[in-house]
């Protein structure tokens, strides 16, 4: 009997956790990326975010009153494995242990991801994943982790949107650590978050457990005529790079970028990652549109706008059509090779408001996740094989390089208090699942 659909919402451990230096646990690159001037809007950073090691007791609540049955969290790799190698840290597994316990206590389906981008920083500095020992520290995180909470949890993704820690982190420089790399650097970066994925994927199946890898697909179209070529280029770095050797045991053609291969790829690594995942995690939030670059640009691809619809307070493009093109589209790609997927991340930042009736009305966020789950709805009907869907997110965070400009949460925080409050959007959601369930 196949496993009842997942309805759930997902978090990251630097966006909610707060306490960066509590219990043990050590810097990430996010704790010191912040602190350079200018590179998080208004110099917000991450050292309390919402807060969530004191209240997760509340917010676990939150998950029991929204109806959910899986929550989506990541584990803070600095906070379990302190200094990135080495024994755990057993004030840091503990948190994970009762977060883990009280979910199950309610029904809810505890759904880790090992690495959301919080690279301890003593790994960065030794090349971070620029350098092979990191894949091999994050096996070794992978297991200790797993051996403390595989009893109860079965279901593990183990990176999350390596196309987007790889871009931002080590190519534009705009996230942590702030690299911009060389394209055989950044090739490099890749291939050994695969590496990584693999090595953690067969610890975690040794012990029985599922494995799924999470990255952010946009399904690309060209501008014009003469823009296939520049599309086809943005695919094979977006929706390819990280997907392809997975489920295909090879990499794209990454000639457009003047790649010859990929570097830092010894035999048999090819092999450990074909065929590693017992699930694919799908992050959408919006299509792209391509265009031939500029004579002399350093991308062979430009970005074009999509015009004619509505946008995020992010300024992202909103078309719920696109998560179904992207469904079909990889079912057309990798056929018999596709595993089961899931919808591991969707959402819409808004600007919202407490009125002075207590409420947080976000009719657009209500509109944007009806009209995703209908293309969900659309594409299974056609067959395709999708268990969960997660929305991003269920508190309002720490939101990378934007600070807490942007509010995804189906709750409010007020970032000065702490105080939760949910949304319209959080009521909207609790009866689609109680209906559905």
């Amino acid at each position: 009997m196949p496993s009842p659909f997942l309805w759930g919402v997902a978090s990251a451990a630097l966006q909610v956790e707060g306490a960066l230096t509590e219990d043990g646990r050590t810097p990430s690159i996010w704790d010191a990326f912040h602190l350079r001037p200018g590179a998080v809007r208004d110099g917000h950073g991450p050292e309390v975010a919402c807060d969530h090691y004191h209240r997760w007791a509340e917010d676990v609540e939150l998950l029991g009153r929204l109806g959910v049955t899986a929550y989506r969290f990541s584990v803070s790799w600095p906070r379990v494995v302190p200094h990135g190698r080495g024994p755990a840290n057993k004030h840091g597994l503990a948190f994970y242990d009762r977060l883990a316990d009280a979910l199950l206590e309610r029904g809810i389906e505890p759904v880790p991801t090992l690495f959301h981008w919080d690279l301890p920083v003593e790994l960065d500095e030794a090349g971070g994943w620029s350098s092979r020992d990191t894949a091999e520290a994050f096996a070794a995180y992978a297991a200790v982790t797993a051996d403390a909470l595989g009893d109860r949890v079965r279901r593990w993704i183990t990176l999350n949107e390596p196309v987007v820690h790889t871009a931002y982190g080590h190519a534009f420089g705009i996230h942590a650590p702030g690299r911009t790399l060389d394209v055989p650097g950044v090739l490099k970066v890749a291939h050994h978050q695969l590496l990584a994925h693999g090595l953690a994927a067969r610890e975690l199946r040794s012990r029985g457990l599922e494995v799924l890898l999470t990255n952010n697909y946009s399904p690309v179209s060209p501008k014009g005529d003469g823009d296939a070529a520049a599309a086809e280029a943005y695919d094979a770095l977006h929706n390819r790079l990280f997907t392809d050797p997975v489920l295909t045991g090879g990499y794209p053609d990454l000639s457009a970028f003047g790649a010859r291969g990929v570097p830092g790829v010894r035999d048999g690594d090819l092999d450990l990652i074909a065929g590693s995942v017992d699930g694919l995690g799908v992050n959408y939030y919006n299509p792209t549109l391509v265009a031939a670059p500029a004579e002399g640009a350093g991308l062979p691809f430009d970005l074009a706008e999509i015009t004619g619809v509505p946008t995020t307070a992010f300024g992202w493009p909103v078309v719920p059509e696109g998560l179904e093109r992207l469904i079909d589209l990889l079912g057309e790609r990798y056929g018999a090779e596709l595993p089961p997927l899931y919808v591991t991340e969707n959402g819409c930042s808004q600007t919202d408001a407490v009125t002075p009736d207590g409420r947080v009305p976000d009719p657009e966020r209500i509109a944007y996740l009806r009209d995703h789950i209908a293309a969900v709805d659309r594409a299974r009907e056609r067959g395709a094989d999708v268990r969960g869907y997660f929305v991003w997110t269920l508190t309002d965070n720490f939101e990378w390089a934007e600070g807490y400009h942007q509010r995804f949460g189906l709750v409010h925080v007020d970032h000065a208090t702490q105080r939760r409050l949910p949304k319209d959007s959080f009521d909207w959601y609790r009866d689609l699942i109680a209906e559905r369930r």
